[in-house]
């Protein structure tokens, strides 16, 4: 049975609470670690794709950032981010799209991924979002997918599982490794699952 992945994401969103779903972060600390890493200025073009109702855009709009793009394919997703932003939610480009569907129209000085990448399971999807990220990414890329040591599935959907290498070798065309760490998750239900987050640098980086 092929699954609506838009109307699966609504449901999730409609029905659930953040304490309620598995990739719920307070503070999306190793996220925010791997931005501040890239020194970028406060004025850089930032994208998070698959944002939900992540607190990402929160902090990195507390840390000063002044050009954040959130992508989801959710809208309930994202108007759940708006409500609680507030007027601060004005200050944020909102996107809602299926991210093989994107299409920019401009380029961002980083990308970040936290738990989005991983639900692309075929090799058409994923050579979409390689290609993707070649024309859209200017300067940084950040992904974080489930290990090897991982989830097999996350809400129910199939996932693929990466490595450091496997990672590295799946952008290597476009963008060299710069720093790579594992890390466990906790769930809001106290179980545990294994990322492995690595940043990227464009090679012979746009300049936009």
């Amino acid at each position: 049975m092929t699954i609506d992945k838009k109307e699966h994401w609504e449901t999730v969103y409609k029905t659930k609470t953040p304490e309620q779903v598995s990739w719920t972060q307070e503070i999306p600390r190793t996220s925010l670690d791997f931005i501040a890493s890239l020194n970028a200025e406060k004025t850089a073009k930032i994208i998070d794709i698959g944002g939900g109702d992540s607190k990402l855009v929160d902090c990195l709009l507390d840390d000063g950032y002044k050009n954040i793009t959130v992508l989801d394919i959710s809208k309930k997703a994202i108007d759940k981010a708006k409500a609680r932003l507030g007027d601060r939610a004005e200050l944020v480009n909102w996107v809602v799209s299926d991210i093989i569907n994107f299409k920019p129209n401009t380029t961002y000085d980083i990308w970040h991924d936290r738990a989005a990448f991983h639900f692309l399971t075929t090799p058409e999807a994923i050579n979409c979002y390689i290609e993707l990220t070649k024309n859209a990414v200017s300067g940084f890329m950040i992904l974080g997918t489930f290990s090897e040591n991982g989830p097999e599935k996350c809400s129910g959907l199939a996932i693929s599982q990466y490595s450091e290498n496997t990672l590295e070798h799946t952008f290597k065309g476009d963008f060299s490794k710069l720093n790579c760490k594992t890390e466990d998750h906790t769930t809001p239900f106290n179980t545990t699952q294994n990322f492995v987050f690595c940043s990227f640098e464009k090679r012979n980086k746009l300049r936009t």
